[in-house]
């Protein structure tokens, strides 16, 4: 099995309330009737222009009444419809397909394709294809299509005051249905694939900012839980250093048995409050690490999964200078995490993290001994909800293949100013390659120190006591 995109996680948020097949209740029934109410505008003028300044002879009569049933309607859905009234795909697709019919019964009236204004048929097919599911957008076209050749052939001529009969060419009027035709679904496709495009980016983009919400929460609590860890540790080391003298002093045996319980229960307190803090802190003490230790809490979920983490730290050029120190951002750490978890889930055997710096850059590295990223989709790797091929060779059956988790861990990177690569069994930075992982997946991640590092003048002195967190 070739190596997926990226681990989702297992918390993410359900989006079947914003999925295709609920888009359409995303449009108001006001923004159609004003829509349509531009478009009445328009074809009382035009049929004003039209009988009065180029003085042709219309189907006035009929023409008006077209214009008048789709004013009535319009009128009918202000009234009885509150603003706020949101179409159902099966509402919408009525709508559209009035509109359409309204405007291939004006267009028989005045010409079918030998008037101009027949372009306006792509309107409707190109706001069905924005909002509606494929199968409606493809019956709305296919419907347009029909109607547009019918009015080709059957249709009222366009005559001026003498009784000229102003029509085109045949190879112009087949043009002119061919390019109709083609537009129609060059535009339905455009306007399609643009529009998913942007709805997955902002569905992406929610789950980013819950996964970071969620991050900075767990933060938050571990920070409550550390900074209590840190005010009673002297407390419980009174407690235990008092404890241990009384049960050398007592010679009652109950009495004793009591004094070492205290001992016991408070190294039991002790111990409680440090696993508890491992989910995360934000005690003063706490706010920035060396990278090797962000790094190491980052992976610590994925250490006990079966595959070996490997460490390598150490400077680039000169060996005696120090590890930088960063910032414990949320956003570091869970889209670190996210990368640490896609390596495991998809490697044989082993994981190699590795961490350089020079006195302006610092670089991570991680590399799996697994199948690596498929070729196809390299150029990709980033973007959210990447499907899998039908020919399986993106499939994993541990996720939903939507690419969101390697998604969500690039977007939280990048805005601390990381540059990401993604590459097969070989290092983008020049980086040493690791034995075993000529053929894996490889992540690296690069930050100008100065973009994450503790200031250089940095005071070191005492940071002074724990200060509430705020909620």
């Amino acid at each position: 099995m070739t190596q997926a995109l990226a681990s989702d996680q297992d918390t993410l948020p359900d989006f079947a309330g914003i999925d295709e097949s609920r888009r359409s209740n995303w449009v108001r029934l006001r923004t159609l009737t004003n829509l349509r109410w531009i478009a009445i505008l328009g074809q009382i003028v035009a049929i004003a222009v039209g009988e009065w300044v180029l003085n042709l002879s219309l189907e006035l009569g009929l023409c008006i009444l077209t214009v008048g049933v789709s004013v009535l309607s319009n009128l009918t859905a202000t009234l009885v419809f509150p603003a706020s009234k949101r179409l159902s795909e099966g509402e919408m697709m009525a709508l559209l397909l009035f509109d359409i019919s309204q405007l291939v019964v004006l267009l028989f009236l005045t010409g079918g394709i030998h008037n101009p204004f027949a372009l306006l048929i792509l309107a409707p097919v190109t706001i069905s294809a924005t909002a509606l599911q494929l199968r409606a957008t493809l019956l709305i076209g296919a419907i347009a299509i029909a109607l547009i050749t019918l009015v080709a052939f059957w249709h009222i001529p366009l005559r001026t005051e003498f009784g000229f009969v102003m029509r085109m060419p045949g190879n112009f009027v087949l043009g002119f249905w061919i390019a109709i035709v083609i537009g129609m679904v060059f535009l339905a496709g455009y306007a399609r694939r643009v529009t998913g495009e942007v709805h997955a980016m902002s569905e992406a983009l929610v789950a980013t900012q819950m996964a970071l919400a969620r991050e900075q929460k767990l933060t938050d609590l571990g920070g409550v839980v550390a900074a209590a860890a840190h005010e009673l540790g002297t407390p419980l080391a009174t407690i235990k250093l008092v404890s241990a003298e009384l049960i050398e002093e007592l010679d009652d045996p109950d009495l004793r048995a009591d004094a070492e319980l205290i001992r016991t229960q408070a190294d039991r307190c002790r111990d409680i409050l440090r696993d508890m803090g491992r989910v995360g802190k934000d005690d003063l003490h706490l706010r920035r690490a060396p990278i090797s230790t962000v790094v190491a809490e980052a992976a610590a979920p994925h250490e006990d999964r079966g595959k070996a983490l490997h460490y390598d730290i150490g400077p680039i050029d000169d060996p005696d200078r120090d590890q930088p120190v960063i910032l414990r951002r949320p956003e570091i750490i869970h889209g670190l995490r996210n990368l640490v978890q896609n390596a495991v889930d998809f490697a044989s055997s082993s994981v190699w993290i590795d961490i350089a710096w020079t006195d302006q850059t610092l670089f991570l590295r991680i590399s799996d001994d697994g199948p690596g990223y498929p070729v196809h989709v390299l150029p990709r790797i980033g973007d959210p909800f990447v499907r899998s091929r039908r020919d399986g060779t993106a499939a994993r059956p541990e996720y939903q293949g939507m690419g969101l988790g390697l998604f969500i861990a690039k977007t939280l990177l990048e805005r601390t100013g990381a540059e990401l690569t993604f590459a097969n069994g070989r290092a983008a930075t020049g980086m040493a390659a690791r034995p075993g992982a000529d053929r894996g997946a490889i992540v690296e991640v690069s930050w100008r120190l100065a973009d994450i590092a503790e200031p250089p003048d940095a005071a070191r002195g005492a940071l002074g006591q724990n200060q509430q967190i705020p909620f």
